[in-house]
């Protein structure tokens, strides 16, 4: 069951898939994964997080990102920015994501993910 009238809703289930995420060897991956959440969670009222078993997708009209643990120990972050130019932190990816950051540690959640994250929000 979604919960679209509130701000930053997560589809039934959310906890738990979540939880099972981030349990055994990928834990200290939740404390950037719940920071990326609150980052995501203030853009805008229309946010709407939906946990899968792997990840979670991050959406408004359509998914504009998603957010889970990635391989070597580290976050990675799904970002849909079609025709963006790939540099630095910012990959090329296939699938349903156009790009990604993976991040190692809180101080990688900067201003360059922020401005990543709000770009693919504004285009969903």
């Amino acid at each position: 069951m979604a919960l679209a009238a509130k701000r930053g809703t997560v589809t039934g289930g959310g906890d738990e898939l979540v939880d099972a995420m981030y349990a055994g060897s990928k834990a200290p991956l939740r404390p950037l994964h719940d920071r990326v959440i609150e980052l995501v969670r203030g853009f805008g009222p229309d946010v709407e997080l939906a946990p899968k078993q792997a990840y979670v997708s991050l959406r408004r009209s359509k998914q504009f990102g998603t957010v889970g643990p990635g391989p070597g120990g580290r976050l990675e972050i799904g970002l849909n920015l079609k025709g963006e130019e790939a540099g630095g932190r910012l990959e090329l990816a296939s699938g349903m994501c156009t790009h990604r950051v993976r991040l190692a540690s809180p101080e990688e959640i900067d201003a360059d993910v922020t401005g990543w994250l709000r770009e693919a929000y504004a285009r969903a």
